[in-house]
């Protein structure tokens, strides 16, 4: 298995043990991040030192790729998606095209082992280009994952990100492709009322425009019971790996209010780069 050379880790931006809890716009002026990342972690300039390597985790459906690819573009950073660099490499004639075109033609998983070299390639190949860093996109998945990616590189920290499940499965039974353009869209509005303390939470469709609108298409795995079953696994594997990086002080879980417009400012919050983002944009 390839290896690559590790980035010289930076100093921790963030405490350990961390959760922000986004409540309310009232709960958020009337708390700093800082009542809610404990161990003293200090903040640094993100715009003289961008050595992110960080890990997006959460169920399917959460967001996670929205969220590492917008992070990805106000930092800098590439955003990495396993499941990108496996079709990348059966499109391409590299040395595992081959194999992973009969791994997936048989309806088999693709191994941890495979994963990671493609992942390891994939840094190396950025840590020659110059690139200062990264955001992975739901990898590791797995305790094992964890530990063989331990072995291949550093992670800074890792963003859980948390929505309610009835709220994963409408999104989820939302999903819409346009089977002309390929992109996606989702229907579904959701709108869940706050109970025991919990706040309600508001999501608008995206719906897409009226030339893609009677061509969308749903994937034939978004039915309820398959969600279900896919959020319950998820669940089984990640706790242990949610369990093992907070006791590495290196998680980070972040309930998200909303959509992204009030998602987006209070994730930029929690990460301390709210200002950082006020100053690309004086700048751009």
């Amino acid at each position: 298995m390839a290896r690559i050379v590790r980035v010289a880790r930076s100093s921790s931006l963030f405490g350990y043990g961390n959760r922000f809890y986004s409540t309310s716009a009232e709960a958020s002026h009337a708390s700093s991040p800082s009542a809610f990342l404990h161990g003293g972690g200090a903040r640094r300039d993100v715009a003289k030192d961008r050595n992110v390597q960080w890990v997006f985790l959460g169920c399917p459906g959460v967001g996670k790729g929205t969220y590492a690819s917008r992070l990805s573009t106000l930092l800098g950073v590439p955003h990495i998606a396993t499941g990108d660099l496996v079709r990348e490499e059966l499109a391409s004639s590299g040395p595992l095209s081959q194999k992973l075109s009969e791994i997936v033609n048989q309806g088999k998983l693709v191994s941890d082992e495979i994963i990671v070299d493609l992942l390891s390639k994939r840094l190396e190949a950025g840590e020659a280009k110059g690139e200062s860093g990264f955001i992975l996109d739901g990898f590791p998945r797995t305790m094992r994952q964890a530990e063989i990616l331990g072995d291949v590189t550093d992670i800074d920290l890792v963003v859980n990100l948390k929505l309610p499940e009835e709220v994963l499965v409408d999104k989820c039974l939302g999903r819409r492709t346009c089977s002309q353009c390929g992109k996606g869209f989702n229907i579904a509005h959701i709108n869940l009322k706050g109970e025991n303390g919990r706040p309600g939470i508001s999501m608008d469709p995206l719906l897409p425009p009226p030339h893609c609108m009677s061509k969308l298409i749903t994937r034939a795995d978004d039915t309820e019971e398959v969600v279900k079953a896919r959020l319950r696994i998820y669940n089984e594997t990640s706790q242990p790996l949610e369990e093992y990086y907070r006791s590495k002080g290196k998680l980070m879980e972040f309930d998200l209010p909303g959509g992204i417009p009030e998602s987006w400012p209070r994730l930029l919050e929690a990460l301390r780069l709210d200002d950082y983002e006020e100053k690309q944009s004086a700048v751009a």
